[in-house]
């Protein structure tokens, strides 16, 4: 076993060849396709068990990485993050979706009281999170999220809204790819998404956020309720990309030129994984999760996963038709994995003791705990007291390790000096997911199921190879940006962590 600071830190592997050698751009374009929960044994398996399939077509001409490794907390924000700066928490700062901030104020405050609000950056900041839309327009992701629900910061004494993309600390490969003259796009589950424009705030051309938590037309549940209804939502993210290899804006309405980067995320395997029973549209027949402890998915997952795949059949088959095919260098990933795979092993866990923390400010717990103190509460004795309380609870909490500032100021930025780092982490037992419900797996934490995620890089050109050394997903920025002839060192996370590119 690797230690946690060696496993969250370490940076793979040498250059590639192509890297190192490269003196323009190797490709034009780049797809990045995340999946959201898809493992490493997910992508393994199915490319053996369909021989006739899009991603063992990619397979054939390209590497495929079993032991690529996500952050750690593994929460779909910090993910997806790491995919394009080439940053853990440490650098970018980004803990978790929902997190807080000690120096900013909550909404609607006038930036009154003392300092220090719970940040959700979530479907919490649409406009109308009930709508697709988010209630504004899709492509243009201003206008679906709501100013007045957005938390407030003091600059030069001005109070003022907190966007997304101010919570970031590092730049994105979209930054470098746009200041180098190129188009960039993505397309992501909610409008809160903006954080992926980088600091800047302008990185991304086109960023398409349909809201997964809309509700199903004429329905009261929203998409993630049922495995039919997050594959027609997805679809129509599926459809932007399609849109944008066609020269297309996301929405099909300019002809703008093919991206030099796009790409989206999948939540069709996820909510295969975690949704127990059918719904709304579904066959009752179909059940989420695994069939056993070896990832072999049930019959609701196996139909998501051939969706997913049938879609990337679908891009592939655009750009061989629109002769992009050799230009385009195509990496399929996640943002995180789901845990745990045998649902025999599953415990679910009330969250509630957390909030007797003393000093208590708020907590967010998946398969995971992070818990933040009330900033006018962390002195030396208050911290010693909230740690003695959760170290008396593991039990309780079926927690395995209790980080405190100590041991965080090892892996990340000490919380005793940063504005998001939680005071506390919890890692937690194998199989434990904090839920009062009927959902089958999490992830956000430590776990391996949660951060061994599936990782492939093809292109024509390339020889179909399987690297089994250990790499990050953090690795894929650096490697867009050598791809399209971009200076990978423009990244800060590239030179703060010496993230290398991926040896493909």
């Amino acid at each position: 076993m690797r230690s946690l600071k060696t496993t969250l830190l370490a940076s793979a592997m040498a250059l590639s060849p192509l890297a190192a050698g490269a003196t323009g751009p190797a490709y034009q374009h780049v797809l990045l396709i995340s999946v959201d929960g898809m493992h490493a044994i997910d992508l393994t398996n199915f490319i053996n068990s369909h021989p006739n399939s899009a991603l063992r077509h990619l397979s054939y001409h390209g590497t495929v990485f079993p032991n690529a490794y996500t952050t750690a907390p593994s929460d779909s924000f910090p993910g997806m993050v790491a995919q394009i700066t080439g940053a853990s928490p440490k650098t970018s700062d980004v803990f978790y979706d929902d997190g807080f901030d000690r120096s900013l104020f909550a909404a609607g405050s006038n930036c009154a009281g003392p300092p220090g609000v719970e940040t959700n950056l979530s479907e919490a900041l649409d406009r109308n999170q009930n709508l697709i839309t988010a209630g504004g327009r899709l492509g243009q992701v201003l206008t679906q999220l709501d100013p007045a629900k957005l938390p407030l910061g003091l600059t030069n004494g001005v109070c003022a809204p907190v966007y997304p993309h101010q919570f970031i600390h590092a730049n994105t490969v979209f930054e470098v790819i746009k200041a180098a003259g190129l188009r960039t796009a993505w397309s992501d589950k909610h409008p809160a998404y903006e954080i992926l424009n980088g600091p800047s705030g302008k990185g991304i051309d086109d960023l398409y956020t349909p809201e997964v938590n809309s509700l199903i037309p004429g329905q009261k549940g929203d998409y993630t309720t049922s495995f039919a209804e997050i594959r027609a939502y997805d679809s129509t993210k599926v459809s932007s990309v399609l849109n944008e290899i066609n020269g297309l804006d996301s929405t099909g309405g300019h002809k703008v030129g093919v991206p030099a980067v796009m790409g989206m995320n999948f939540q069709a395997v996820s909510v295969g994984q975690k949704l127990a029973k059918a719904g709304y549209a579904d066959n009752p027949a179909l059940v989420g999760g695994y069939s056993d402890a070896i990832g072999t998915p049930g019959n609701a997952l196996q139909k998501q996963l051939g969706f997913v795949d049938y879609s990337i059949g679908r891009m592939v088959r655009l750009l061989n038709q629109n002769h992009l095919q050799n230009s385009t260098l195509i990496i399929v990933s996640a943002k995180h994995g789901q845990s745990p795979i045998d649902r025999t092993t599953r415990v679910a866990v009330d969250d509630a003791p957390y909030t007797k923390t003393p000093g208590y400010a708020f907590h967010i717990a998946d398969d995971v705990g992070l818990v933040w103190l009330d900033p006018n509460q962390r002195t030396p004795e208050g911290l010693e007291q909230a740690k003695a309380y959760l170290e008396a609870n593991k039990a309780l909490l079926h927690v395995k390790t209790v980080l405190d500032a100590a041991s965080l100021s090892e892996i990340y930025n000490s919380p005793l000096a940063d504005k998001h780092t939680p005071d506390f982490i919890t890692i937690v037992d194998h199989g434990v997911i904090y839920t009062g419900g009927s959902k089958l797996s999490e992830h956000g934490g430590f776990d391996n199921e949660d951060r061994n995620v599936a990782l492939l890089v093809s292109a024509p050109r390339l020889e179909g190879t399987v690297d089994y050394n250990f790499v990050e997903t953090k690795q894929i920025a650096p490697t867009i940006l050598t791809a399209l002839g971009l200076n990978p060192n423009k990244l800060l996370g590239v030179q703060k962590e010496g993230t290398q590119t991926l040896p493909y």
